[in-house]
């Protein structure tokens, strides 16, 4: 019987994870099944009981629920320890370890896949809540120059700055308050799918500045727009954090690393945009090291 593996989100039904990691054992000769799993927003221990009950050897986490599954795990990587979050579960000797693959897959994308070095760069991260707090680690790792966390409430975003001052220096600012141009601006919020847009200055993008979604879908979406109209030089959205953040999984689970590039360029559909949406790039690859 193929091993079972799922996702747990509410909503579920948009997440492309199965797609994903159908891909992945179809190109590494893994013998595992994927499912989405629907968990009533009161529900997620008892969906995460069941699913174990089956047989599950693994699961994603998306939203509501990166922070109960922190609470379920018994066990933790250092990762999901700073982050507060869990967003990959594994099942262990009859209990969980939960992990945090989020920051991995966002620098594996901007780094290696979009070829834009962190390293001595000028970040900008939008936005202070869990998707925020989930990366921060590993952007810190990466040694920039300066990294900014702005958010319209000056108060999580100095928790924030607080909170990771073990890791290195972050500086905490209103959005009408940012100072300089930003090689990298990286948005956390999920305000553009209401259509809001940044309240920030246009002036605040360096030249070849890249501007970076954490949301993604099948259009250019609200954020990218704006910035593209404000002066960034190129664009792209979270779809290959959401791919690499995968493969992070996959191999925690299986012990393999698949390439990623065929899945993202599987997944982008051949779509042109004149804002030049990456969506090629160097792999992964399959000898890249695991993210400590």
């Amino acid at each position: 019987m193929s091993d079972r593996y799922a996702v747990i989100g509410h909503p579920i039904a948009h997440s492309k994870s199965p797609q994903i990691h159908s891909a992945f054992a179809r190109a590494t000769g893994q013998d595992l099944e994927y499912e989405r799993l629907l968990a009533p927003l009161d529900g997620f221990g008892s969906t995460l009981a069941s699913f174990a009950a089956r047989g599950g050897r693994g699961c994603n986490v998306t939203l509501p629920f990166k922070e109960q599954a922190f609470a379920a795990a018994s066990t933790h990587a250092g990762r999901a320890a700073v982050a507060g979050a869990v967003n990959t579960l594994i099942r262990e000797g009859g209990r969980w370890h939960g992990d945090n693959t989020d920051g991995p897959g966002l620098v594996r994308d901007i780094v290696a896949n979009l070829g834009v070095p962190m390293t001595g760069a000028r970040l900008l991260m939008l936005g202070a809540g869990g998707a925020a707090r989930g990366v921060l680690a590993l952007l810190l790792a990466e040694r920039p120059e300066r990294l900014v966390v702005a958010n319209r409430t000056l108060d999580r975003a100095t928790a924030l700055a607080d909170a990771f001052a073990s890791h290195g220096r972050l500086e905490a600012r209103s959005p009408d308050r940012l100072e300089g141009a930003f090689d990298i601006v990286i948005n956390a919020t999920s305000a553009g799918l209401a259509g809001e847009l940044p309240r920030v200055s246009g002036a605040m993008f360096a030249p070849q500045a890249l501007a970076y979604d954490m949301m993604y879908g099948d259009s250019e979406t609200a954020f990218l727009r704006w910035a593209r109209e404000h002066g960034a030089a190129r664009g792209a959205d979270g779809l290959g954090m959401l791919i690499e953040q995968a493969a992070e999984s996959f191999y925690l689970w299986r012990g393999v690393r698949p390439a990623t590039a065929p899945v993202l360029a599987l997944l982008r559909g051949g779509s042109e945009d004149n804002f030049p949406l990456a969506a090629t790039g160097p792999p992964a690859g399959e000898n890249c090291p695991p993210t400590p």
